[in-house]
């Protein structure tokens, strides 16, 4: 019971990270969003441009951590009990929650950024 709400737990920060990470950039980039808007890009392809950005860095950091938690696996693995090294459901859970978390944290950011007024944009500095 612990250790699901230690998981919990540990899938919120990510998604509120995410969230975090893909706000302050469709805040960075509202300048270059609201040019690609004012030039006929359609609201989804906004929406797309920053999701696609999220889901790259999520699996850019999935990569990395699959590879550090497999190096974590086998140098604790005398402490690890019932549980292999590298185990394939946990990882498997791991690389489905994850992406489907990213998704959703990004879709925020990225409905902001579907809904950016170009003139408004523009006028701002």
């Amino acid at each position: 019971m612990l250790l699901a709400t230690f998981a919990a737990v540990a899938v919120l920060l990510a998604a509120i990270g995410i969230y975090g990470v893909m706000a302050y950039n469709v805040a960075r980039r509202s300048r270059e969003l609201g040019v690609r808007a004012a030039l006929g890009a359609p609201p989804r392809e906004l929406f797309a441009l920053v999701v696609r950005h999220g889901l790259m860095l999520t699996a850019l950091g999935g990569a990395i951590g699959l590879a550090a938690s497999l190096a974590a696996g086998q140098a604790l693995s005398g402490l690890l009990f019932g549980v292999g090294a590298s185990d394939p459901l946990t990882l498997t859970v791991a690389a489905l929650v994850l992406p489907s978390v990213a998704l959703l944290a990004c879709a925020l950011p990225g409905r902001r950024a579907a809904r950016v007024d170009p003139i408004a944009t523009l006028k701002a500095e």
